[in-house]
């Protein structure tokens, strides 16, 4: 039976309907191969790295030392587990779609809806979030107005992802470079000078109300659920990198390398920074209560005569680094549910640079209007807010993804696979676990709660959308559609 066949008979299955396009639909949106597998794992460990600089403390608050360390090692083999997963499909399934052409291929359009939005989540969210923390540290350098420092930052990224897909990961490999040299900078600093100190680690105050609370766990085992969601800063959004399997030169092989390797490396640095940079200054107790960490790190180091500008540059590069590679993940998310219909199509079109300029601005504008929001209605409350929107669409996003890769294990055992995960199937009910801990985590601080239903909310309105309308229109021929209609229809002939 040819493909044709296959995909007539496909269209006349489910709750779905597909629309025709002409033949230059596709050749409108056919991106280019810019890259290989050192220029995609600096894409995925840039767009992590910040990280390292920020966010991670608060765990030190909510579980200590003790609780983080454990929470940091509990996450990361969920991501281990989901990294080893979508190497093998992101091999098998090249596509821009990323998770969502993994979960339309084994569960349909619909659940594939539902991953492409809680993507779109993470994606735009998280730059609104880090572009307000830039604009924080740029002002001790130059003191200008926090609205100029935002649209500068959009415009100048979001120009240089619009500018060409080469030039994009290029400033990824500079960016997360430089960001590398900061860190190892503290680390080397920290042991010569003596600035460490093993006793500071856990010098969080005790509460007494918990069960089994210790100096090395302050919140007792609770404290470690508490830090689930901080500990997943070290390493979220390194599973942005299929979104980038279009646009590299030898996605078979490069893909997984990209990944496994990027995701040793975080889990090296998530361990150097949790311990060198909570054993300094004030230890524990200060490191969990400041916004700039690895402040009190180098001034431990190079004591209080370095100047603000110094240390609010230092910081500024590991933001940069994420922002400019988020922005490049929120471009082709958008850009592949445009593509295949389940959100307005024209998003998708490419500009004469082929680059996915529309889905680019959109996610831009969005990302300010939130930036403002942040910054008019209470600041660090809506800052939780936005980033346990971030989180909370992340962990159903990857709880997704590994049931999708369960199934498709299951019930494609004969496709080829030219990358197979060292951990099978086993990984993938362990990463299915743990991400829906990680899940619950979510609410398990009270003040995470407004985030998690603003979530909630922004995926009914999405879904009602898709329902009433996007699922009447969507593009058979995309490559994500396309190869799922393709095995919908063999497997109903056989």
């Amino acid at each position: 039976m040819s493909d044709e066949s296959r995909l007539a008979i496909a269209r006349r299955r489910g709750a779905a309907s597909y629309s025709e396009v002409d033949s230059q639909y596709l050749e409108a949106r056919q991106l280019r191969k810019s890259a290989g597998w050192v220029l995609l794992c600096a894409l995925g460990v840039g767009a992590v790295i910040s990280g390292d600089f920020f966010g991670w403390q608060y765990g030190l608050t909510a579980g200590g030392f003790g609780g983080l360390l454990v929470a940091t090692v509990v996450i990361a083999v969920m991501y281990f587990c989901m990294v080893f997963s979508i190497a093998e499909m992101s091999a098998a399934m090249p596509h821009a779609g990323g998770f969502y052409g993994f979960t339309r291929s084994t569960f349909g359009p619909g659940t594939a809806f539902l991953n492409s939005t809680t993507d779109m989540v993470e994606y735009v969210v998280t730059p609104a979030v880090i572009v307000s923390g830039m604009a924080a540290y740029a002002d001790l350098i130059v003191d200008l107005p926090n609205w100029m420092w935002w649209v500068g930052f959009y415009v100048l990224f979001v120009g240089i992802n619009i500018w060409g897909t080469a030039t994009t990961f290029r400033v990824a490999l500079v960016v997360a470079g430089l960001s590398l040299t900061v860190l190892c900078v503290m680390y080397v600093g920290v042991i010569v000078t003596g600035a460490f100190d093993p006793a500071l680690l856990t010098n969080v105050p005790v509460n007494e109300a918990r069960s089994g609370a210790s100096a090395f766990l302050p919140e007792g085992v609770y404290g470690i659920w508490a830090a689930l969601p901080f500990a997943m800063w070290f390493y979220l959004a390194i599973e942005q990198l299929p979104l980038a399997a279009e646009e590299s030169h030898d996605v078979k092989r490069d893909m997984p390398k990209a990944l496994v390797v990027g995701m040793f490396v975080l889990f090296g640095l998530s361990i150097l920074t949790l311990v060198l940079n909570t054993g300094v200054g004030g230890g524990a107790a200060e490191v969990g209560s400041v916004d700039a960490p690895l402040f009190v790190a180098l001034r431990a180091v190079f004591g209080s005569g370095i100047g603000a500008q110094v240390l609010a540059a230092c910081a500024l590069i590991g933001l940069v680094a994420s922002f400019h590679s988020i922005i490049y993940a929120y471009g082709r998310v958008l850009f592949a549910a445009s593509r295949s219909g389940y959100i307005p199509r024209r998003i998708s079109r490419l500009s004469s640079r082929h680059t996915p300029a529309r889905a680019l601005i959109l996610g831009g504008v969005v990302g300010l209007a939130l930036t403002v929001l942040l910054d008019r209605y209470g600041g660090s409350a809506v800052g939780e807010a936005l980033l346990t929107m971030a989180v909370f669409g992340a962990t159903i996003s990857y709880a997704l993804v590994m049931w999708t890769y369960i199934m498709w294990r299951r019930r494609r055992p004969g496709m080829q696979r030219p990358y197979r995960s060292p951990l099978g199937i086993v990984g993938g009910w362990v990463g299915l676990a743990l991400s829906l801990v990680a899940l619950a985590a979510t609410v398990a601080l009270e003040q995470n709660r407004p985030g998690v239903l603003a979530t909630a909310g922004f995926i009914g309105l999405m879904f009602g959308y898709y329902w009433f309308h996007s699922r009447h229109h969507l593009v058979a021929s995309s490559p994500e559609e396309a190869i799922a209609l393709v095995q919908e229809a063999e497997a109903e002939v056989l």
